[in-house]
């Protein structure tokens, strides 16, 4: 059952518009078709067996060992029993018209009996489609909007609402499995005319794109798959990136904190372009830039935290009560309430993106110019409003000390925007209201008998967002204020090694149930102490995110260091934009986090 592995036994296929979760044991229990968004036909990753899934596999038990191809997402398991070994090669087509997904058996050693079943259900796991079968062979799947094919060399059986195959694959024979979506009412054949030159083309294309990294340093494999693990999660029709592949896998097992990631969170929009950007993807940096122009475009007030891969503003969260969840953690949602909450330090991620990408050569109109200043006038009259905050609390709202920390920089970079690139606009009335927002965070974020930094104005408690302070400019690394907020946070967010988000026994999230340890919060906690100039401990701390990364080099969003598991959505990409930005602020002398904090206030 797929619910008896852990997150991290899973790998990632994908096309660039969605992705696939294999196991280690040859079975595809994750598939959302045709988006990244859309209604999952395989759903056995948060359910079982019979919430659909594809297996491919040796017929006898026997030991695997996977790899991906070299700087591709093309995953390779060998399989090897006591009758020979097997290569199963999963790949999802870059270049073809419709979602098309390949999967090849190529006898490796002696001659190994296989079994292939496919279970197809729609709509996550619920909707049982109607199966035909073609005289060649090809079997189609119709339920609603979806038609699926099937197409292979080996004879397809119906069995128990199944479709299974079993044959033997000898040393020198490859056999192929080619599966394609269609919409039901456009069902026309689209044939890969040979699946084995199909995904030696994928491969091309992989390799020729992450040939134009630029990173040169000691972990250039993490950041390589770093890498194509981001471009994975980004929808190329339009440019954004989604948060994950998955919904709802859980924060903490048999807990409820299990979300919906599967859209595009505008506080990652920074962090995505200086990924891209110092790693040499000036075009995907684009894209980002142009998708985030006109996700945000419209009434400022009414400006989303996340957004659909298109930019749909409407994220409705609803249940689905027919799965069990991974682990038993329910419940299953799809959708995201986060969408309407107020969080205010998505003003600042925006601002800070846009500035970004002005330093960088992204060309911006007058159009963009004026839609921030748009911005920053609904932050003149909004900054004092309680909020959500960067953790999208669903307990009371609250003045949260980073939301008001991100309005300073959206004002600052807005100054920056009129003095160093000759916008127009009232810069010094914005900048005497972000003084006066600096004078207040170090007045009413700063405890004194703590002597640090705090969650918020009304939570005397610490808070791993606030290690973003330094990150962004608002105060030194080297102000005391910051090196004692750093030291507190190490001494008492930290669990096992991990940086904690906050302690939930003391948060009013809204929720009642514990949660792993942040992943991006320990390399912001790398990255200050870079900054500190304490590169030894910085080094240690992401040489042990990296230790947590599955035998694939993929991350997901937290990590369980007791139960030594990953936890969250899968894989996370916070948390591989967080390593690749680490990884080059411990490259290089001046990295992209040297770049963020360029202003510096000691005030």
């Amino acid at each position: 059952m797929a619910n008896r592995v852990k997150i991290e036994d899973y790998a990632l296929i994908g096309n660039f518009r969605t992705g696939a979760l294999v196991s280690k044991e040859g079975s595809i229990d994750w598939l959302c078709l045709p988006r990244f968004d859309s209604p999952a036909c395989f759903a056995a990753l948060l359910g079982g067996e019979h919430n659909g899934r594809w297996l491919l596999r040796p017929k006898n038990s026997g030991q695997s060992k996977r790899a991906y191809r070299k700087d591709t997402l093309i995953l390779e398991t060998d399989f090897e029993t006591a009758e020979g070994k097997v290569r199963v090669t999963d790949c999802m087509l870059t270049d073809a018209e419709v979602p098309t997904l390949v999967r090849t058996v190529k006898g490796l050693l002696g001659t190994v009996p296989m079994i292939m079943e496919f279970v197809l259900r729609f709509d996550y796991g619920s909707v049982i489609p109607w199966v035909t079968k073609s005289p060649f062979g090809e079997l189609k799947a119709v339920a609603g909007p979806d038609t699926v094919t099937l197409r292979t060399t080996e004879d397809l059986i119906g069995r128990d609402m199944r479709t299974v195959a079993e044959f033997e694959v000898a040393e020198g024979k490859s056999i192929p499995f080619v599966m394609t979506w269609m919409p039901s009412h456009d069902a026309k054949p689209r044939l890969v005319e040979d699946p084995f030159v199909a995904i030696e083309n994928a491969t091309t294309v992989w390799r020729d794109w992450m040939s134009q990294c630029t990173y040169e340093g000691p972990y250039k494999e993490a950041v390589h798959r770093s890498l194509i693990t981001l471009k994975s999660l980004i929808y190329e029709p339009t440019g954004a990136i989604v948060a994950a592949a998955t919904t709802s896998l859980p924060e903490w097992m048999g807990s409820t904190r299990n979300w919906d990631y599967r859209y595009c969170w505008l506080r990652d929009s920074t962090f995505t372009l200086f990924a891209l950007l110092h790693a040499g993807y000036l075009s995907e940096a684009r894209a980002w830039k142009n998708w985030l122009e006109r996700a945000i475009a419209g009434t400022p007030s009414q400006i989303n935290t996340l957004y659909g891969v298109a930019g749909e503003r409407r994220l409705t969260e609803m249940e689905i009560p027919w799965l069990k969840g991974f682990g038993n953690s329910k419940p299953v949602r799809t959708g995201n309430e986060a969408h309407l909450q107020l969080q205010l330090d998505v003003f600042g991620e925006v601002m800070d993106a846009f500035h970004t990408g002005r330093l960088s050569g992204i060309d911006e109109d007058g159009h963009s110019w004026r839609m921030q200043m748009k911005l920053i006038e609904f932050l003149e009259s909004n900054w004092q409003t309680p909020d959500n905050g960067i953790w999208e609390v669903r307990g009371e709202k609250q003045n949260f000390t980073f939301s008001k920390v991100m309005t300073w920089v959206a004002l600052d970079r807005a100054v920056r925007g009129v003095r160093d690139f000759g916008y127009p606009g009232p810069a010094n009335r914005w900048e005497k209201l972000a003084e006066k927002i600096h004078a207040e965070v170090c007045k009413k974020g700063f405890d004194e008998k703590l002597g640090t930094f705090v969650q918020s104005y009304e939570s005397p408690i610490l808070d791993a967002s606030l290690l973003q302070m330094a990150l962004v400019g608002f105060l030194p690394a080297s102000d005391p204020r910051i090196r004692n907020t750093v030291r507190a946070i190490q001494r008492e967010l930290m669990r096992d090694g991990f940086v904690q988000r906050y302690k939930t026994e003391e948060t009013n999230d809204g929720l009642n149930s514990k949660e792993g340890s942040f992943l991006a919060c320990s390399l912001w906690l790398a990255d200050n102490l870079i900054l500190q100039g304490n590169r030894r401990e910085a080094t240690e701390i992401f040489e042990r995110v990296l230790g947590v990364a599955n035998d694939l080099g993929l991350l997901a969003e937290e990590y369980d260091a007791k139960g030594k598991q990953l936890l969250g959505n899968f894989p996370q990409a916070f948390s591989h934009i967080a390593l690749i930005n680490t990884a080059l602020n411990l490259a290089r002398p001046v990295g992209p986090v040297h770049h963020r904090c360029a202003t510096k206030k000691s005030a």
